[in-house]
């Protein structure tokens, strides 16, 4: 077609007069972990810890709660829910309000509304104090769910972008189990005010450091600010780096695709960008529906339904989780998405069904001294295995797999997704698990055993690959002149 410009012959044509082959393509977006690098992805998943704190925070909670403010399972589940439901109207606005205020500032502004609602908890007296505080924690981490996993994606290099990337779900996966941990030895309101006294501390910490850390460079250029891009990449990379490869790659690539409009959620729709959408809802709907949150946010009922002690259960939750997403930061740039992702579906596919064998032996009254330690197996195996990888790596492919100028709402949609599939199975949990608790985990296994064929024929390997690459393999784009 006259006047199409394709990604490939961009990057081509780049390689070329930056004196391309196999050697400048190792080089260009590959570089070691710099201070700037590790420190500015500290300070972003800062935030990554209290959004673990909140998800983690509605199970050790569950029976002080509904005692001391006499709720019913309906009305707990209301509670436990509403996280999700504040976390999409978040995931609406987060792509546009990222866009609009950069990438820092929407995690300043996230964490502030966080404050409010744990001191909404902390001090509630009534259920919809709860629900209320509740909600505006869950807008906030609707906001951080998109903005850290794309402002790590936007500055680290690509050799080492998923490690980087997954370290939000590490520093989740760790505010989950410190939540367990504490939990289970204190009240509800002491650890809503533990939560608070962390959102603050995040709060100071990101302050003292925040005019030392940069804005995200592909934002900058994205806005047209060349210069300070410039300048924020080579901060990043340190002041002795040669970083003109990377630079005119960013810069190339926002001239070329900016000559389109800035795309709305609707443009979205297109069928150039179908694999993206396909991959990135993908992912997020199997995560959800795979069942992490109702089991994360109600696992002592779970354990206390099995025969097996909630307060146990949950340590040894935190005992499996941590190492696991710590193996899964390691294995994500040795082994690349693609391997980890299928083990890791299929590992929480056996754990689900394990523990759904457990609850089938328990009502047909068989093995009933088996059966309450064939449970914890399962859900250990179930959150080991999804640590591993399907908690981090949905997250990283997302922040790789969309276009600059789709990303505000892409990203918006994609988050939207995972939210509402997390908000439905927190919600309808409780009832599943009354109607059968057997036939809830058969279901959840079913879907994490279809999330491996998903991924083994439509998620790409983006392992190694710089943004610009990949978007020039799964987005070709034609500007209009």
């Amino acid at each position: 077609m006259e006047g199409e410009i394709s990604s490939p012959l961009l990057l081509k044509e780049r390689t070329q007069i930056h004196g391309g082959g196999s050697g400048g393509e190792e080089q260009r977006g590959g570089s070691s972990a710099t201070t700037m690098v590790v420190l500015s992805t500290l300070v972003a998943v800062s935030g990554s810890y209290v959004f673990g704190s909140a998800i983690g925070y509605s199970s050790p909670t569950q029976s002080g709660i509904m005692e001391d403010l006499a709720l019913s399972v309906a009305e707990y589940s209301l509670f436990g829910s509403i996280l999700t439901i504040g976390a999409m109207i978040g995931a609406i606005m987060s792509g546009r309000i990222a866009d609009y205020i950069g990438r820092r500032g929407t995690m300043g502004f996230s964490e502030i509304i966080c404050i409010i609602g744990w001191m909404l908890i902390t001090f509630s007296k009534a259920s919809w104090w709860l629900d209320v505080g509740r909600l505006l924690v869950g807008y906030g981490m609707g906001l951080l769910s998109y903005v850290i996993p794309i402002y790590i994606a936007e500055i680290t290099p690509k050799n080492l972008r998923g490690g980087f990337t997954t370290v939000h779900q590490l520093m989740i996966c760790f505010g989950v189990s410190i939540t367990y941990l504490i939990g289970a030895f204190v009240s509800w309101r002491i650890l809503a005010l533990i939560g608070n006294i962390s959102e603050l501390f995040h709060v100071l910490f990101r302050s003292l450091v925040y005019f030392f850390i940069p804005e995200s460079p592909r934002w900058l250029a994205k806005i047209g600010r060349g210069e300070e891009c410039e300048a924020a990449l080579q901060c990043l990379r340190g002041h002795n780096a040669d970083i003109s490869d990377e630079a005119a790659e960013i810069r190339d690539y926002t001239e070329t695709i900016l000559q389109l409009s800035e795309a709305s959620i609707f443009e979205l729709f297109q069928w150039k960008y179908a694999h993206s959408l396909i991959v990135g809802t993908g992912l997020m709907v199997l995560q959800q529906f795979g069942g992490v949150n109702g089991i994360a946010f109600y696992a002592s009922s779970i354990f206390i339904s099995a025969g097996f002690s909630g307060r146990i259960g949950m340590i040894a939750m935190v005992v499996v989780q941590i190492p696991m997403t710590a193996l899964g930061v390691v294995l994500m740039d040795i082994s690349g998405r693609r391997p980890l992702l299928m083990v890791s579906a299929a590992g929480t596919c056996l754990g689900c069904f394990l523990a759904a064998l457990s609850f089938l032996l328990q009502d047909l009254n068989k093995m009933v001294a088996v059966t309450p330690f064939l449970a914890l197996f399962g859900v250990l195996i179930y959150t080991g295995s999804f640590s591993l990888g399907m908690g981090g790596i949905p997250w990283v492919i997302m922040s790789e797999v969309f276009p600059i100028n789709m990303k505000g709402s892409a990203g918006s949609l994609v988050t939207l997704v995972s939210w509402l599939g997390s908000w439905i199975i927190s919600y309808a949990f409780n009832f599943l698990m009354d109607w059968s608790s057997s036939g809830t985990f058969f279901i959840f296994s079913c879907v994490c055993g279809l999330t491996v064929l998903f991924v083994a024929k439509l998620v790409p390997e983006t392992k190694g690959r710089t943004l610009e690459e990949i978007q020039a393999t799964m987005n070709p784009f034609s500007p209009k002149r």
